[in-house]
């Protein structure tokens, strides 16, 4: 809009004419915000609010009489007050470049009077103690200038030619080289060590892995094996079992053989056996039967033959008595004892010979090695001569 004037956000705009500004200043600031200007009856003039920027190259002579040269950078500005822009627009808004030339000049003045209060070692050991005094001393004229500083850089410090700052840090050097060395040869050791370490782990792997590839080529062979191994085995075993089957089909046929010929051979035998020891038994009892059916009778016959005879017999031992001396002592008791006698001798007698007929005892055993014919004659019995006696009540003399 005509006559309507905005300042940048880093400016300061600045109007005179008309009224007076703050503080009786010849023109009115103006910031962040526009204005309507008057033409012709107004005039705009812009300062600048950011950042500037001073170098400074100063030789300076320390405490002990030592050139140094001293090389700082500044960072400034106009401060942000109406009273600050008023006072750099009163010194530098018809040439704002001075403010950075007569910023050096400044800093450079105080920095010589710093530097020269000063030892070298303090100055290159306590470069921001040095800053600060400087920054310190120089304030309050800057902001006579309406100017602030918002820093203050020292960038090198120099001692030409004199060798003082290499001298004075020879030293250091010396035990910054030796700790360097040490450093460097610990790293060394440290390095062979690691080495060392890093070699043994190899080889400890390394035989790790030997072991295992050993023991896996070890498995490998034995599975192997067993697989080479499997088919023998399993045909052996099938072989086996085949032989085992066969073996016991062998068994059952034998065993059920061995029955087939119990029942055909064995128990038929056993059953003829049986039989004929039957039929001879039977035959036995029947010829035993017979033998002692024909002793019976021959007994019967012998009894009726010996019955037939006894008279005769007695008769012969009566007639053997007839021609002897027979005394009688006790009458006819002893007559009737005689003749009791003579009957009693005939039966013994007749027993005897039966015995001696049939072969047998008077328990019915026959006598061993005779047989019943043995004994039998005509059917007459002859009895030897013989003489006894008997004493009872008398004695019984018989020539």
């Amino acid at each position: 809009m005509f006559g309507y004037r905005v300042p940048a956000p880093d400016e300061a705009m600045l109007i005179s004419g008309g009224r007076r500004g703050l503080g009786g200043a010849p023109f009115r600031v103006v910031t962040g915000h526009g204005k309507f200007v008057l033409p012709v009856f107004r005039k705009v003039r812009f300062l600048t609010l950011s950042m500037c920027e001073s170098e400074v190259t100063e030789t300076c002579v320390t405490r002990q009489g030592i050139a140094l040269h001293v090389r700082a950078v500044i960072a400034f500005k106009v401060g942000n007050d109406h009273e600050s822009i008023i006072n750099a627009g009163q010194r530098f808004l018809s040439d704002q470049e001075q403010m950075s030339v007569l910023t050096g000049r400044i800093f450079a003045g105080h920095l010589r009077a710093i530097i020269g209060s000063m030892t070298v070692e303090e100055i290159v050991t306590e470069r921001q103690k040095l800053a600060a005094e400087v920054l310190d001393t120089s304030k309050t004229e800057m902001a006579k200038i309406g100017l602030i500083v918002d820093s203050l850089q020292i960038q090198s410090i120099d001692d030409g030619e004199t060798g003082y700052i290499d001298a004075m840090s020879a030293p250091h050097k010396a035990a910054i080289q030796r700790q360097a060395q040490i450093a460097q040869a610990q790293a060394t050791q440290a390095s062979v060590e690691a080495e060392q370490v890093a070699a043994r782990n190899q080889a400890e792997y390394a035989r790790q892995t030997a072991i295992v590839k050993a023991e896996y080529s070890a498995e490998v062979d034995r599975a192997q094996a067993q697989a080479a191994q499997a088919g023998p085995l399993a045909q052996a075993h099938a072989q086996q079992e085949v032989l085992a089957a066969q073996t016991e089909l062998a068994q059952r046929q034998a065993k059920l053989r061995q029955q087939q010929l119990v029942a055909e051979v064995v128990k038929p035998a056993e059953a003829e056996a049986e039989r004929v020891r039957i039929l001879a038994a039977a035959e036995a009892q029947r010829m035993k039967i017979q033998a002692e059916a024909a002793a019976s009778y021959d007994r019967v016959a012998l009894d009726r033959m010996l019955i037939d005879q006894l008279p005769q017999i007695v008769k012969e031992a009566a007639g053997g008595l007839a021609g002897a001396n027979v005394n009688v002592l006790n009458g006819a008791d002893g007559l009737g004892e005689i003749a009791a006698g003579l009957v009693s001798q005939g039966l013994t007698i007749l027993d005897s010979v039966r015995q001696n007929l049939s072969g047998q005892d008077s328990d019915g055993n026959r006598p061993e090695g005779r047989r019943p014919e043995e004994g039998k004659g005509n059917g007459l019995l002859q009895l030897p001569t013989s003489k006894g006696r008997k004493s009872d009540d008398g004695p019984v003399d018989v020539d």
